[in-house]
């Protein structure tokens, strides 16, 4: 079942296609009556077609197609990139410095000196290594903060994510219907985000599915205990999820179905909804055109849905109500 504002969104990348959208868009109510949705729907499809980089929305400018005009126009200044040593060649730092070739790649921001950090026009954190001071200093020089993939622990600031509970509950609604009740959420283990939002969708389309926390490591004991179907919450744990299941020689999706969510990745490694680092740079390029120090935004990144034959139904999903086992028969769904 396609959700409205997928068909939407369909609709909006053939009127882009087609040329009859260009240019600066109409104004969203404008575009809501002329597609006969509501607004909610039509910001929906918007966004998503931001992240997928067709759009580009900015804040007090509007909606335009990107490639048109001053839609391209880019954030000035010289930016700070915070990053792991790991990361500091990866695509999304590379796909930044593209974007600002005069960014600098930082480790260790505990010993910077306050003259050094005035000279950049934004800092990016691509992961959590800024302590509360330095977010707070750069709050008092009304230097814009971006937190990519997480968000501050003291401090509300900007920030691009990844939208894992709408993620989830797509994914974990079509397993559910597909027969699975029993599901892994491996997630890291300072979050409980993924296996909270499978609890809600199994609340409404399975109330008796059991849905068991876990971290990549524990997948190969886990996996022993019957679980049909494994989620995870991002690039890393899904490499580590299937190299648990390889290990102990089960074979995806026959003896298990893999999906993963919030995935930042140019390689799709499993089906789930995933976004690539060009996509997210360009997000995080899109904020900084018109961020405002004193009002923290947060733009959330749905992902592309991408299927990789990681997923399958139970053998049993296709029998009738009446023949399937008591722990697997199909709730009552309205519809």
């Amino acid at each position: 079942m396609s959700y409205k504002f997928q068909r939407l969104r369909d609709r909006i990348r053939q009127s882009v296609a087609s040329g009859e959208l260009s240019g600066k868009l109409p104004g969203e109510r404008d575009l809501a009556r002329q597609f006969n949705v509501n607004a909610k729907t039509l910001s929906k499809a918007l966004t998503d077609l931001a992240a997928e980089g067709l759009l580009q929305r900015s804040i007090g400018r509007g909606t335009f197609v990107r490639g048109s005009g001053d839609a391209e126009a880019t954030a000035p200044g010289q930016w700070m990139i915070i990053c792991d040593w790991a990361d500091a060649t990866s695509p999304i730092v590379r796909s930044l410095v593209e974007a600002n070739p005069e960014a600098r790649v930082v480790h260790d921001v505990t010993s910077l000196r306050p003259s050094f950090v005035n000279q950049f026009a934004a800092v990016i954190a691509l992961s959590d290594l800024a302590p509360p001071a330095f977010v707070r200093d750069l709050m008092v020089r009304a230097i814009p903060f971006v937190a990519v993939g997480h968000q501050s622990k003291t401090y509300s600031t900007h920030a691009v994510l990844m939208d894992i509970p709408y993620q989830a509950t797509c994914v974990g609604r079509d397993l559910m219907l597909a027969g699975h009740r029993r599901f892994l959420a491996v997630e890291d283990r300072k979050s409980t985000q993924l296996a909270d939002s499978l609890r809600k969708t199994a609340a409404r389309y399975a109330p008796d599915a059991t849905v068991d926390p876990c971290y990549g490591r524990e997948v190969a004991a886990l996996v022993e205990m019957g679980p049909t179907a494994l989620v995870c919450d991002s690039l890393a744990s899904t490499r580590d999820a299937l190299a648990a299941l390889a290990v102990i020689n089960k074979q995806v999706p026959r003896d298990i179905s893999v999906a993963a969510v919030g995935c930042v990745a140019d390689e799709i490694p499993c089906t789930g909804f995933h976004t690539t680092s060009r996509q997210q740079a360009q997000a995080i390029v899109d904020l900084l055109k018109d961020v405002q120090p004193s009002r923290p935004s947060t733009i959330w990144l749905t992902g592309n849905y991408i299927d990789h034959d990681t997923i399958a139904p139970l053998p049993t999903a296709g029998l009738g109500d009446d023949e399937l086992p008591s722990g697997l028969r199909f709730p009552s769904i309205a519809v």
